[in-house]
């Protein structure tokens, strides 16, 4: 049993927490009106990429030592025509640099929360959570931690892949918003 702390709870928070409690695992969230408190082992930033900063600033020493997934995308919303980091960076790295005692993943992003209800795409693909980061045992961790829960885990490489997986997650999220895909789908990875 791992203790996990999601920052926000919203759809994908809720999504994300169901599958981490349904493997045994104790899920506390933490939204505006929490006060401050002790975080779990496994910490989810399940909020907009604008909202990251201020929970590192306020977190930042209880932080340390502490496996972050990060989910954002951080997608321009005034125009949803790019992403609001620089082309050669990703949130995930920025968020590495924010906290460099942590260990962050990025994962959860290129999924919808119904694909992570439901567990499939399309009502017949298994979903499958892409996890890039640069600390193999973390991420190691995290797919123990969701093992039974079925879902389909896969480690994608070094946080360097962070920015092709915020591409993916943002060219996903343009696609179900001008409803060319549906957000009770979205994209899956099938062998």
């Amino acid at each position: 049993m791992v203790n996990i702390t999601i920052f926000g709870k919203g759809n994908m928070g809720q999504a994300i927490g169901g599958n981490f409690a349904e493997t045994g695992n104790v899920v506390n969230y933490i939204t505006t009106k929490t006060t401050k408190q002790d975080l779990g082992e496994i910490i989810i930033f399940a909020v907009p990429y604008s909202a990251v900063s201020s929970i590192v600033e306020l977190y930042k020493d209880v932080l340390r030592g502490k496996i972050i997934i990060d989910i954002t995308n951080p997608v321009n919303f005034e125009t949803f025509d790019n992403l609001v980091v620089p082309s050669d960076s990703s949130a995930a790295g920025i968020i590495s640099t924010l906290l460099p005692e942590s260990f962050v993943i990025k994962g959860f992003n290129t999924n919808f929360a119904n694909t992570l209800s439901t567990k499939n795409v399309g009502g017949e693909h298994p979903t499958t959570v892409l996890l890039a980061g640069d600390n193999e045992e973390a991420k190691e961790k995290v797919i123990k931690t969701l093992d039974g829960s079925n879902l389909n885990l896969l480690d994608v490489g070094s946080l360097k892949r962070a920015r092709e997986l915020e591409s993916l997650g943002f060219l996903q999220i343009s696609l179900a918003g001008s409803d060319k895909i549906s957000w009770q789908n979205g994209f899956g990875l099938f062998e």
